[in-house]
């Protein structure tokens, strides 16, 4: 290669086109490496992600019932609480002698001696016969004199 050669235009253009070729091969070279360095790196955080995702679930769905389980509980304990107060109170009102004897008067139709006793009988109940009512719906002491009554006919 003379000198001239070696300076000549298209010379330079030839060598300049092979630099410029060789410098965009390797940034495409580089820049493939790149992306399938990050595409790896991008799997390998999405697989890491997922095994996360996967190794938590369960926990915390554990959580998340236990935690419902816990304030169901409270609700109950809160709920007993109320109820233990209420009996509390029907506990103190029954040691009160004057509320036991009202309780007995209206329950049991007990009347004091010297006292008479009358059951006020609804006109459209009396219609109803005395075995269509429940045993609930009778004063007790007709409930026993029933049961008498069928065991002294179960004897004949």
């Amino acid at each position: 290669m003379s000198n001239r050669d070696r300076f000549s235009t298209a010379t330079r253009l030839k060598l300049l086109g092979e630099q410029t070729a060789a410098r965009v091969y390797r940034s495409q070279t580089k820049r493939q490496a790149r992306r399938s360095r990050l595409t790896g790196r991008a799997a390998l955080l999405a697989l890491v992600l997922c095994s996360l995702i996967v190794a938590l679930a369960y926990p915390i769905r554990q959580y998340v019932s236990q935690r419902a389980e816990i304030s169901d509980l409270e609700r109950q304990q809160a709920q007993a609480k109320q109820r233990v107060e209420q009996l509390r109170d029907l506990k103190a009102r029954w040691q009160d002698d004057s509320y036991a004897e009202q309780q007995i008067r209206q329950r049991l139709h007990y009347v004091m001696p010297g006292e008479t006793g009358y059951i006020v009988i609804d006109p459209d109940a009396a219609k109803q016969s005395r075995a269509e009512l429940g045993a609930a719906d009778r004063p007790w002491y007709s409930n026993v004199w029933d049961g008498v009554d069928k065991s002294d006919a179960s004897d004949q």
